[in-house]
């Protein structure tokens, strides 16, 4: 591993740990020449997967799309990280054990709305209110109906 600060290839581990319920390693190095500390994280990679947007283009599926969306949806809400990282992991699972090599930008929407569907009422209407387009209160107000129906949902 290349010392991020000198430039040097000689690297030493001093601690390693598992990292993600298992699926990073989290390696604390020191850099043999500067004596610099960094940590670096290996996560085994997937298939490549494309995701095709609204407009036909098609870009890389991106991890820290979902984390940003979800973020912004969970604001100022009493969610912890780790439920939120907990329902990348779900959505991620399902779009990698598909096995395809990509999928419309809605399936990826869709996925993440029915894990903030279990989670917290108001983020789901946060996220649906961007996914859907909503463009009037019937909009919100529709949905909010159809999130009333399903009582297994948090809403307040």
């Amino acid at each position: 591993m290349i010392c991020p600060f000198c430039g040097n290839a000689g690297t030493r581990v001093i601690d390693k740990r598992n990292s993600n319920e298992g699926l990073e390693n989290r390696r604390r190095r020191v850099c043999l020449l500067c004596s610099k500390r960094f940590t670096t994280y290996e996560k085994v990679r997937g298939n490549t997967i494309f995701v095709i947007k609204k407009d036909g283009s098609k870009e890389l599926f991106n991890h820290q799309k979902i984390l940003d969306g979800l973020i912004k949806a969970c604001k100022k809400r009493s969610i912890s990280r780790e439920v939120i990282n907990q329902a990348i992991r779900n959505v991620e699972k399902k779009v990698f054990d598909e096995g395809i090599s990509s999928i419309n930008s809605a399936r990826i929407g869709a996925l993440v709305m029915s894990e903030l569907e279990k989670i917290d009422g108001v983020a789901y209407l946060r996220f649906a209110s961007i996914y859907k387009e909503f463009n009037n209160i019937n909009s919100f107000e529709k949905e909010l109906k159809n999130l009333r129906n399903n009582k297994e949902v948090n809403i307040l």
